[in-house]
């Protein structure tokens, strides 16, 4: 991979991280507690409860994805970045960014 490209990733992976800021920000947002003290009926905030463990459950998404693309950003100087790690052979940039988690080429991983 040569330096061309991994500017290009570095950028993509800023861009993405950048993203996923904002999408945890949001979901801390809306998973906030529901005050006892809000008047609301039994039925609203039992699905007020199920919305916010959905919520919850993204957020925790979105942050494991926030780790796995600052991990990449943090290798992407390393000897070996965007090789596969079972055969060698280099991994797509879109994959890269995509599925920052893998080490592994779309082949291997399955």
């Amino acid at each position: 991979m040569n330096a061309d490209e991994k500017e290009n990733i570095r950028l993509m992976l800023h861009q993405k991280i950048a993203k996923s800021q904002k999408k945890i920000i949001a979901y801390q947002e809306m998973a906030q507690p529901i005050k006892p003290e809000n008047s609301i009926g039994r039925l609203s905030r039992m699905d007020a409860i199920n919305n916010k463990s959905v919520v919850e459950a993204a957020l925790r998404r979105a942050q494991a994805n926030l780790a796995a693309l600052k991990a990449s950003l943090d290798q992407i100087d390393q000897e070996g970045f965007g090789l596969c790690k079972k055969c060698s052979r280099p991994i797509p940039a879109g994959r890269i960014v995509l599925t920052p988690e893998s080490p592994y080429c779309v082949h291997c991983a399955n």
